[in-house]
C-alpha cells in the first residue's frame, strides 16, 4: 500500500492533539511582535500572542517559512513515505506555497511531492488537511487523495466576523472587504473566504447579530446529512463554545480551535468564524462538544 505523508502550515490552526493523532507535519510561519520574532505555535502560543498584541498593536508582522524548512521536512518524510501531500494557506494571502514550491524543486524526486493551494486559511485549511489525512489512512492512493481534496475545496465554506477591520487593512489582506471600511454606521462585518481571498458578505448592526448570521450561513451548507464544522476564535473561548452549541444538532464533526498567532495578527482579538462542508463528502468522525475547547 502506498504510504502518504501529510504536510500543512501553522495557519491551519490545528490543535497539537489532532496533529499528533493524524500524523501531520506542520511547518511554522513567523510572527513578529514588538521587534521579536517567533515561530507560530512553537515559540509563542495563541494566548501569549494576544497578550503581547495588546501592548504592541502597531508592531506586528508575519512572514512565510523559508524554503529550507520545507526541504528538511520533505527529505525526512520521503525516507519513510512514498509520497508527500503538502496543503497550504491560499497563495493569494501568503507566500507560503511559493516557499514550498521552491523547496520541492530542491528535492531529488520532486514528482513525489504534490502541493495543494487550500484557497483558504485556518478553519478551511485545517478541514482539508484532516480530510486528506483521513483518506490517506484509509488506504486511498495519492492520486485519489489529491483529486478529492482539490474537488472538496469547491464545497468548503468559511464565514467569520471581526471586532475591527483595522488589522486586515494594516496587513494588506482586506481584499474586497475594504468596501466595509469608513462606514458612517456602527456596523459589524460578516465576511467569507472565496477563491482564496477575503470577501464581504453583509453588514449587520450588532456583534450578536453578526455571530447569529455566521450560524445561519453555516447551517445553510447542510444538505441533510450534517456538517463537518470547525468553530475558531481569537481569545473568545466562551463565545466559540456558544456558537458550537448552536451547531451541535446538525454536525457530524464539530471542533473548536483557537486562532493562532499568524492568522490572529490579521484577524485581531475578538474574531470568531465557522469553516464547514457537507458531511456526506467525507465524514471525519470527530466531535468536540462545546466546553472542551483547548485553551490554545
Amino acid at each position: 500500500m502506498t504510504q502518504i505523508a501529510l504536510v500543512t502550515d501553522s495557519t491551519s490552526d490545528l490543535s497539537p492533539t489532532l496533529v499528533e493523532e493524524a500524523g501531520i507535519t506542520v511547518i511554522p510561519l513567523t510572527v513578529t511582535v514588538g521587534g521579536r520574532s517567533y515561530q507560530d505555535g512553537i515559540e509563542i502560543s495563541s494566548s501569549q500572542f494576544y497578550e503581547r498584541m495588546a501592548t504592541h498593536p502597531d508592531g506586528i508582522s508575519t512572514s512565510q517559512p523559508p524554503p529550507g524548512l520545507f526541504v528538511q521536512a520533505y527529505q525526512r518524510l520521503l525516507t519513510d513515505y512514498d509520497h508527500v501531500i503538502s496543503i497550504h494557506i491560499s497563495e493569494k494571502l501568503s507566500g507560503t506555497l511559493s516557499s514550498a514550491r521552491q523547496a520541492r524543486e530542491m528535492i531529488d524526486t520532486p514528482d513525489r511531492i504534490h502541493l495543494i493551494d487550500s484557497q483558504g486559511v485556518s478553519m478551511q485549511l485545517g478541514l482539508l488537511t484532516l480530510m486528506a489525512a483521513n483518506l490517506a489512512h484509509s488506504g486511498s492512493d495519492w492520486d485519489s487523495v489529491v483529486a478529492r481534496i482539490e474537488a472538496a475545496r469547491l464545497s468548503m465554506r468559511t464565514y467569520f466576523t471581526l471586532a475591527t477591520l483595522e488589522n486586515l487593512r494594516r496587513g494588506g489582506r482586506i481584499g474586497r472587504a475594504s468596501a466595509f471600511l469608513g462606514s458612517v454606521l456602527q456596523v459589524k462585518p460578516v465576511l467569507a473566504i472565496e477563491g482564496g481571498l477575503v470577501v464581504p458578505v453583509e453588514r449587520v448592526r450588532t456583534h450578536d447579530r453578526a455571530v447569529a448570521r455566521l450560524v445561519e450561513l453555516a447551517r445553510s451548507v447542510d444538505t441533510g446529512h450534517g456538517l463537518c464544522a470547525v468553530v475558531a476564535h481569537a481569545a473568545e473561548p466562551e463565545l466559540a463554545e456558544k456558537v458550537a452549541s448552536q451547531l451541535e444538532d446538525c454536525s457530524e464533526t464539530l471542533l473548536i480551535q483557537a486562532i493562532g498567532p499568524v492568522v490572529g495578527a490579521h484577524a485581531g482579538p475578538g474574531a470568531v468564524g465557522i469553516g464547514c462542508y457537507p458531511a456526506e463528502m467525507l465524514p471525519l468522525g470527530l466531535k468536540l462538544k462545546a466546553g472542551t475547547t483547548p485553551s490554545g
